[in-house]
């Protein structure tokens, strides 16, 4: 119901929603200037809005911030495969079999209970500081939140539809394509939705572990010098990844599941 009256709000009172954003952002950024003029704290600690915007400017003149994005950027986005299709693989043989399920459990609870920092150290020893290492630990972060939520959204399908399928001679890939993805699609779509913001942290993690390249390497070189500014640039890069990551993955999802609001309407 109240999707429905968001979406039969006139374009001026949606216009007015999404100024809100952009005056909490403007907002924030006064705030952060004044703090930063009128706290005295030094640069090295607190930064100045254009302290930082100048920095910006500079990192992206001389490349070192596009090439550093470009190596986090691709070590996200494979962490993000592999592990959605993992996920998406055992997810749906543990939704077919309790007693995989049963089997399987321990190992999948006790991988999540250790903080992600604390292997990491290892998976960059095992696998050296190349982008493997990397790419291992966004898939691993990525790969609970896509399994749980494949699990649940197949388990969810009413038995009802499947009675119906095989009432009607449906194969198990007609079942598959006609019945359990759509039925499971916006379910498994939340879960990549988390899994997506999700892997930036896990790139980032890795980077600070050991790297040569890649914005967590911005962070440490930026810490250890006292360039702080360069630390916001490379922090604000990260979310302005998390964000474009969020915002394709909402995307797809209202294609994919335009078929729900005709529905509603």
């Amino acid at each position: 119901m109240n999707l429905n009256f968001i979406r039969n709000l006139p374009e001026t009172a949606k216009r007015g929603y999404r100024w809100l954003g952009l005056i909490s952002l403007a907002a924030g950024l006064i705030v952060w200037w004044a703090i930063a003029r009128f706290s005295g704290l030094p640069a090295f600690v607190l930064p100045s809005p254009l302290q930082v915007w100048q920095r910006f400017l500079l990192s992206l003149t001389d490349g070192e911030l596009v090439q550093n994005t470009a190596v986090t950027l691709v070590e996200i986005l494979l962490g993000l495969l592999w592990g959605a299709v993992f996920a998406i693989v055992l997810g749906y043989l543990l939704a077919k079999s309790r007693t995989l399920e049963h089997l399987l459990s321990p190992y999948l609870v006790a991988s999540q209970a250790v903080p992600l920092v604390a292997i990491a150290p290892l998976l960059v020893i095992w696998f050296g500081p190349g982008m493997f290492s990397k790419v291992l630990i966004c898939a691993l972060i990525v790969f609970f939140p896509v399994l749980v939520n494949t699990i649940v959204g197949l388990r969810a399908v009413p038995t009802a539809l499947y009675d119906l399928m095989h009432s009607m001679r449906a194969s198990q890939r007609q079942i598959l394509l006609h019945l359990e993805i759509p039925a499971a699609l916006p379910i498994f779509l939340g879960g990549l939705r988390i899994g997506a913001t999700l892997s930036v942290i896990g790139a980032v993690v890795g980077e600070l572990v050991g790297a040569d390249h890649g914005l967590g390497v911005l962070i440490n070189v930026g810490r250890g010098t006292y360039d702080t500014p360069m630390v916001f640039v490379a922090v604000f890069t990260l979310i302005a990844l998390a964000l474009a990551l969020y915002g394709i993955v909402a995307w797809i999802e209202r294609k994919l599941l335009a078929w729900q609001q005709i529905a509603e309407l």
